[in-house]
């Protein structure tokens, strides 16, 4: 059962005429765009269809027009989604904005996942009977009916013209091929330029999620580059300064590198020997202090006369030292 497949897979090959022609013919309805399902109605009764009884048709909203009813919908079919373990991520935020390429890679993995069930076969399901206890249900059915049943007139119209116009064709001087490629002319080009728009509007859909995607990369890095542990590193600062140059010049990027390097140079540690050598230098340096403090010592003593020297000796004496009382 295939809950989550690869975007490489063929199931998203699959083209959008063949995706109306399964939801009309399952459902009984008669979409002409697969954004037409961005609501989440259409949703819910395909799994209905898949899975019967699972999905709780009263809730599901065939009229929804606001992005909150049509979050309700969602909800319900993540609810179904999480009853039968499907691990498959709704993007509601994307669907509701009725996108035609997010809705058809949806709409793509649903009818993957509908043949992987019971090899996508729906037996004995009324579509029009469950679609009853839906808000909006007899309305969808009654709209889906009303089409169907214009497209059936459409198609008979032209027979009983043929026939009108076989009987006037002795009575018109009206060149019948003339007349017939004037009005074949229209009915063909709209269709090709609604197949174009409909290609452009996925290339632009397309170019729009791979923005998004990068911009969101963008964004990462940007308030990675804020953390307070690393703000101040010159390696983030070289990254914001590519990030917010308002132009293409390639100098910023010779900037950053300027910036990385000259840290680099700054933060180089001293060689070994450098550092011995001044340790060496240090010690040296203590022992002649201390050597020259002691030669000012002596001199000093040697300096005393032979009085000071004896009054000094007194000193002691008088003081009561140890040394002095034997």
């Amino acid at each position: 059962m295939a809950t989550n497949i690869g975007m490489m897979d063929s199931a998203y090959f699959v083209g959008r005429s063949e995706i109306l022609a399964w939801i009309n013919s399952t459902l009984h309805l008669n979409l002409s765009k697969v954004e037409e399902a961005c609501t989440g109605a259409v949703h819910c009764q395909l799994m209905d269809a898949t899975h019967p009884g699972m999905v709780p048709m009263h809730k599901v909203n065939f009229d929804a027009k606001s992005e909150y009813e049509m979050i309700q919908n969602y909800k319900v079919l993540q609810d179904v989604f999480n009853k039968l373990k499907i691990t498959k991520h709704i993007e509601v935020n994307k669907l509701i904005k009725g996108r035609p390429l997010d809705n058809l890679e949806f709409m793509q993995w649903m009818k993957r996942y509908c043949d992987s069930v019971n090899g996508g076969l729906v037996h004995s399901y009324n579509p029009l009977e469950r679609r009853e206890s839906c808000k909006g249900g007899k309305e969808a059915s009654k709209k889906s009916a009303s089409s169907q049943s214009t497209n059936k007139g459409v198609t008979a119209a032209p027979k009983a013209q043929s026939s009108h116009n076989a009987r006037r064709h002795d009575v018109t001087s009206v060149n019948p091929t003339t007349q017939a490629s004037k009005t074949s002319k229209p009915s063909a080009v709209v269709p090709a330029y609604d197949e174009q728009i409909t290609e452009l509007k996925l290339s632009v859909d397309s170019l729009e999620k791979e923005r998004d995607f990068y911009f969101a990369k963008l964004r990462d890095i940007e308030i990675l580059c804020q953390s307070p542990g690393i703000e101040h590193l010159p390696i983030v600062g070289a990254i914001k300064r590519i990030l917010y140059a308002t132009d293409d010049d390639a100098s910023v990027v010779a900037e950053a590198q300027a910036m990385v390097f000259h840290q680099q140079k700054e933060a180089e540690p001293l060689s070994p020997i450098a550092e011995v050598s001044e340790e060496r230098t240090s010690s040296e340096t203590q022992k002649r202090k201390n050597i020259v403090n002691v030669d000012v010592d002596t001199a000093g003593i040697t300096t005393l006369s032979p009085r000071q020297r004896l009054s000094d000796v007194s000193d002691v004496h008088c003081s009561g030292s140890p040394l002095m009382t034997y």
